[in-house]
């Protein structure tokens, strides 16, 4: 199936409308996205652009700034609303589309471009990561630069190119941290060794002057955490990017848990992230052993030194992170535009003559799997909201009944969906401390109560409270005085 440039900018643009629409109508899911939103919200709130705040008093050392100030940035000019929060992703996300597109473009040609381009936007990590508060959009974009840069710099020797790996960088550096050194280093140096002949690609980047930018866009930021923060360059750089990584079951995480995994789980996150374009590559690739002569052109195309590179690129993150137990799916979303690439100069390889109407149907229902997906859990959460964990409407019906000077409170848990949406003034409150309350004007105040915990409240707090709002993890209830 040929794929014209008329027909390339209608698929994504369907794509990109259904990313648009659903990250418009789903609210913000516990526990990533409000977490970071309400960081970047409090950044706007406090002015400080140096340190992301946890809470008050409280430093948030897990990551960079880059996308909490991409995310302040979208609620001072968007508003504080879930839309202008993932906006930021999306923009990330599509500059990388346009990176990969352009660079695989001068690397095969336009067509295959179009493939790649197409490939990673209708895979579920990405066009996830498309419309998500989190740091990973932003992270791999800079690996996607500086990995495409350091191949297309010799090709095309522009300014954009031959700087590109270090932007990237630091990118990277900005977003998760050393990481992106870390990764990017896993594609070059083995390509660069089994490839000895490409070792010319080293004398078309300048390594003086990029490395200077590089420094200069990064060093002072980490400088300034320490200063202001003492302590977070050994929590970040030790903790959060060596035993997290050695120690399935970390202890040090100040801000959440150690996901305990087996070794290798990475590889079915990678299934569900590649999804579905994974599983078609598997079954492409056992259609391809089954006859000598389709095995013997895959090898031809294995032999090229761009292949090899995307290869690499392809298994980067996935081989490092199988020797991890402590992992999340999102951890490969660096190496997928990697696979999307020698994805698409496969099947063109292979499918380049066949006009195929049923071939062509096939691929269009493929890739519009993970569209539809998003669409339909963007609906069902704006229908049916209480199916998600989120606090926004039992908010907004406490918002609705409360005056001016009285409180809502969460019981025993504050969740981060309900300290964004109240924009920080939701409290916290203890069971023991419900009968002593402190009642502000009018004598009512506004308590969010687990089910599990109504029956350890004291009777006579029960008596007084009346119910307003259920959602999936709570029930509001206005406590009279």
């Amino acid at each position: 199936m040929q794929l014209t440039a008329k027909r390339f900018f209608w698929m994504l643009a369907g794509v990109v409308i259904a990313r648009l629409l659903s990250m418009a109508l789903m609210p913000l899911i516990d526990n990533s996205e409000p977490r970071y939103a309400e960081i970047a919200r409090f950044m706007v709130e406090s002015g400080d652009w140096i340190t992301p705040w946890y809470e008050p008093g409280v430093p948030f050392w897990g990551k960079p700034p880059l996308s909490f100030w991409a995310q302040a940035l979208g609620i001072l000019t968007l508003g504080n609303s879930e839309f202008a929060v993932r906006f930021p992703s999306f923009l990330a996300m599509a500059a990388l589309a346009a990176l990969l597109y352009r660079g695989t473009a001068i690397l095969a040609e336009r067509e295959t471009a179009r493939w790649a381009t197409l490939t990673l936007a209708t895979m579920f990590l990405p066009l996830t990561a498309a419309g998500a508060v989190l740091t990973d959009a932003f992270f791999a974009l800079g690996v996607a630069y500086a990995v495409l840069a350091f191949l297309v710099a010799r090709e095309s020797p522009t300014p954009f190119w031959r700087y590109g790996l270090f932007v990237g960088l630091a990118i990277g550096v900005l977003s998760k941290g050393p990481l992106a050194i870390v990764l990017v280093g896993i594609v070059v140096v083995p390509w660069l060794a089994i490839y000895r002949e490409r070792i010319v690609h080293l004398t078309h980047l300048p390594w003086v002057k990029g490395t200077l930018v590089f420094l200069a866009l990064t060093v002072p930021w980490y400088i300034c955490a320490e200063i202001k923060t003492p302590g977070f360059l050994r929590y970040f750089l030790i903790g959060e990017h060596f035993l997290r990584f050695v120690d399935a079951g970390w202890q040090g995480d100040l801000y959440g848990t150690a996901h305990r995994r087996p070794l290798g789980s990475i590889w079915g996150d990678w299934l569900l992230a590649s999804f579905p374009w994974g599983c078609g590559g598997i079954l492409f690739a056992i259609w391809v052993g089954t006859r000598s002569s389709r095995r013997a052109k895959a090898v031809e195309i294995s032999r090229s030194p761009v292949a090899g590179y995307l290869a690499l690129w392809a298994l980067a993150a996935p081989v490092f992170f199988s020797f991890s137990g402590n992992i999340l799916w999102t951890y490969v979303l660096p190496s997928l535009p990697g696979f999307a690439v020698l994805f698409a100069i496969h099947a063109k390889a292979f499918f380049a003559a066949c006009d195929s109407t049923r071939l062509g149907r096939v691929l269009i229902v493929t890739g519009a799997l993970a569209p539809i997906a998003a669409i339909s859990l963007g609906l069902i959460s704006f229908a049916v909201p209480t199916k998600f964990k989120t606090e926004k409407q039992l908010v907004a019906a406490a918002r609705s009944q409360m005056s001016e000077g009285q409180q809502l409170y969460f019981l025993d848990n504050l969740p981060y969906s309900a300290r964004f949406y109240s924009e920080g003034r939701a409290k916290l409150i203890a069971i023991g401390d419900l009968e002593g309350l402190d009642f502000a004007q009018g004598k009512i105040a506004f308590i969010a109560i687990p089910p599990d915990e109504e029956p350890s409240i004291q009777a006579s707090v029960r008596a007084r409270l009346a119910p307003i709002y259920k959602s999936r993890r709570y029930t509001l209830y206005r406590l009279n005085g």
